[in-house]
């Protein structure tokens, strides 16, 4: 009888999410989300000290290794999420991670016009 009891535990224990494996996904996206902020933040960081308002080399592949790195993490944590069928966890992380990505795009645009607008204001002006 205890035979039975135990495979009846690892039938039922099949059907639940994996929990663990939920929650290592959502660091992965977390971790991925701030790497892909920092990214944001160092283009306009570079941006700004820049006399000609482009970016260095180094900063360009900087910010293609963040944002790169990132992409892998969310890639394979959405992976790991979708083989264990844990569509709450896939679903809500993933729209997080958009919303979040989509505000620091809007920002880095916004950021942008506005740093093209400033020396046009000093040429109408001078």
């Amino acid at each position: 009888m205890h035979a039975l009891v135990l495979m009846a535990a690892d039938a039922a224990a099949s059907d639940s999410p994996n929990i663990w494996g939920a929650l290592g996904c959502a660091v992965a996206f977390s971790a991925s989300l701030l790497a892909t902020l920092d990214a944001f933040a160092d283009l306009i960081l570079a941006r700004g000290d820049s006399p000609a308002g482009r970016l260095t080399p180094g900063i360009g592949m900087k910010f293609a290794s963040k944002l790169i790195a990132a992409a892998i993490a969310v890639v394979s944590a959405a992976i790991v999420l979708a083989l264990d069928d844990n569509w709450f966890a896939f679903t809500t992380l993933s729209i997080a991670f958009v919303v979040v990505v989509g505000i620091g795009v809007i920002v880095l645009l916004r950021q942008a016009k506005a740093a093209a607008a400033a020396p046009a204001a000093a040429q109408a002006g001078g």
